[in-house]
């Protein structure tokens, strides 16, 4: 077994000495912003230094970060910089976590409200994959704070690390990056070998197919493709890692999956949890996958969704490596969405993150996936790979007018919805003309980044971020009064909670109006006002269809929910109350259809399942993009025609 020495620290320490800026040179002031190549340098001199072929230590930055730095903030697991070297103590030390809104989470007006309280400790002990920064402090002899803020530095203690697991793994340091697979699978700090193996076939996927951008840091960097490399997969065999309890999963390949179920329990006084048994797509259709984040950390989570009091959700996503837990079936409802029709007909990811922490950004590992999951529950499905059917949770209507307020808001305005329509394969672009009547929001996400409060204290500002969503304003003025949503009863702010002038990045809508850089849409009854400049656009030309209300109506009704009319329930089956939202839609005005569905309920109130039922109704509805959360109108209520 060959084994190769660390580097001392003093060398790499003095090798980095002029990447990391500790001595500013004569040719640079050291005010001066740093050379656009000067992360791809890095790259280079690290892997030079510890033996580790070019392509593998840019091929698993790519998987961690995308080559971010992140300007020295913490990933949601506590990952630093490109390598997303992680100190998850750290950066958890302190942080405190809000999850907005009181939703009951079944949305069910058959049912008492569901309101349980989260029970989360953090561990007393912390996973190896959540403290590798302060082995590569120990390999490199660099600081952990040069490790969490300087790149080049976090690229060398990733080229460490690396190389560590090369010589654990008795493997020599080959310059092949084919000999690299096993040393991959264990960087991922994963638990077992199928979350290892995919997450090395990620990176030599990645290497096989090269990639090219500039960072949030203005750093160009570049990988070139190497689609002859073929890795040793048999390398994992050694890794000693436990095999995944992937038996009843429902899954794609491509991902690693494990099934942890949720319990499907009676706790006394004739209450059970924590969701329901039913028969999807026999007795009814699957319509959205809904998109959450956990507002807690991994361990934390699992233990939530164990508990039959609590609540539930199809699938958890880890972020440290993409790692999947599958919680209920399919054909079963979580309790998830707040909003009884669309638990009814959807199925639910929540990915390990929190809203209101601009840089507690989500690693390309759990985006790439959440995607392949996605695009295999979509097909397996027939569901559509748009964001009128791939939801995020706030875009979930609340059920009536008391429960608006208290609906939830995640994943929020940080979660990057073009990169993961990118990785869906259904990527945003125009399908009009320049002066179409319809628009598609598609801001560039590293460039948008309006200003949001309350991430920490309320009203203060939050760290300035990328984001997918896009102000709305009263008109074609930044000073202009935002946009007020009457559902809310609140005044509109800049809260990062605050949905009331917010628009998302794939939400589509009908032109009002424009004026020079200011494009106007129809928006929750009114007309909406967001910047859209030729240069740096927030949104493309698209085609589709819409509906206004018919001739004769004044305005119509706006619901929060599909339900049938009175006469479609049977007996022993309560009707349930068709209430309208406060909102009206009024002539004139368009709004952008999903989908033209019939009046569903799923009733589903007791422990015995024999007592189930779904009523389906003649009336028919659309689902319509009306403000930041879609609603739906009655057919007959609305005229249907097409926008090109």
């Amino acid at each position: 077994m060959r084994r190769t020495p660390v580097v001392p620290a003093l060398a790499t320490a003095a090798l980095l000495l002029p990447l990391l800026g500790a001595a500013p040179s004569a040719a640079r002031p050291p005010d001066a912003p740093p050379a656009p190549d000067r992360l791809q340098r890095a790259f280079a001199e690290a892997a030079a230094e510890y033996q580790v072929p070019r392509s593998v230590l840019l091929g698993v930055s790519y998987l961690q970060s995308r080559w971010d730095a992140h300007g020295g903030a913490p990933s949601v697991t506590g990952g630093y910089g490109p390598l997303h070297l992680t100190d998850a103590r750290t950066a958890l030390a302190g942080a405190s976590h809000h999850d907005e809104g009181t939703e009951d989470p079944r949305g069910d007006d058959a049912r008492a409200p569901l309101r349980p309280k989260a029970k989360t400790s953090p561990p007393a002990t912390l996973p190896a994959r959540l403290t590798t920064l302060p082995r590569a402090a120990e390999l490199t002899g660099l600081s952990t704070e040069a490790l969490r803020t300087d790149p080049a530095a976090n690229v060398a203690g990733g080229a460490a690390l690396l190389a560590a697991a090369q010589r654990e793994a008795g493997e020599p340091l080959s310059a092949d990056p084919a000999d690299w697979y096993g040393a991959v699978a264990r960087f991922s700090g994963a638990e077992d070998s199928a979350t290892a193996a995919a997450y090395a076939n990620d990176v030599f996927e990645v290497i096989r197919s090269g990639e090219r951008r500039t960072t949030d840091a203005g750093q160009r960097v570049t990988l070139t493709a190497d689609p002859d490399v073929a890795p040793d997969v048999s390398q994992l065999e050694d890794v000693g890692l436990r095999a995944a309890r992937a038996a009843g999963t429902e899954c794609p390949r491509t991902v690693s999956c494990e099934w942890i179920p949720a319990p499907y329990e009676e706790f006394g006084d004739g209450d059970y949890g924590n969701h329901d048994l039913g028969n999807r797509p026999a007795s009814q259709r699957v319509r959205y996958i809904v998109v959450h984040d956990t507002e807690g950390a991994w361990n934390g989570v699992l233990d939530m969704v164990q508990d039959p009091t609590y609540v539930s959700w199809n699938y958890s996503l880890r972020s440290t490596d993409g790692h999947i837990a599958q919680h209920v079936k399919a054909k079963d409802v979580a309790w998830h969405a707040g909003n009884w029709y669309v638990n009814a007909k959807s199925i639910g990811l929540e990915h390990e993150g929190f809203l209101a922490e601009p840089d507690a950004w989500y690693t390309e590992a759990m985006y790439r996936s959440s995607a392949r999951l996605v695009r295999y529950l979509a097909k397996k499905y027939d569901i559509p790979l748009d964001r009128q059917h791939i939801l995020g949770h706030d875009n979930v209507p609340g059920t009536t007018t008391a429960t608006i307020p208290g609906m939830h808001t995640d994943p929020g305005p940080y979660w990057d919805w073009r990169h993961y329509f990118q990785l869906l394969g259904r990527p945003f672009e125009p399908t009009a003309g320049k002066n179409s009547g319809m628009v598609t929001i598609r801001p560039d996400y590293a460039e948008n980044g309006p200003v949001y409060t309350g991430c920490v204290t309320r009203g203060e500002p939050c760290a300035p971020h990328g984001s997918s969503a896009v102000r709305l304003y009263s008109d074609h003025d930044v000073n202009a009064p935002l946009i007020r949503d009457i559902g809310l009863g609140t005044a509109p702010t800049t809260g990062v909670n605050d949905l009331s002038s917010r628009v998302s990045t794939g939400q589509q809508y009908a032109v009002a109006d424009r004026w020079g850089d200011w494009t106007a849409i129809w928006y929750l009854g009114q007309k909406a006002w967001f910047r859209n400049p030729g240069k740096n656009p927030a949104a493309v030309p698209a085609s589709g269809r819409v509906i206004t209300p018919r001739e004769g109506l004044d305005s119509v009704p706006v619901y929060g929910r599909a339900y049938p009319e009175k006469p479609a329930y049977p007996a022993g089956v309560p009707a349930q109350t068709v209430s309208p939202l406060p909102y009206r839609l009024p002539k004139g005005q368009k709004y952008v259809v999903g989908e033209k569905v019939p009046g569903e309920y799923y009733y589903a109130v007791t422990f015995d399942e024999a007592s189930h039922r779904v009523v389906t109704g003649e009336d028919m509805y659309y689902e319509i993009q009306f403000g930041h959360r879609v609603a739906y109108v009655r057919a007959a209520d609305v005229t249907l025609s097409t926008l090109r």
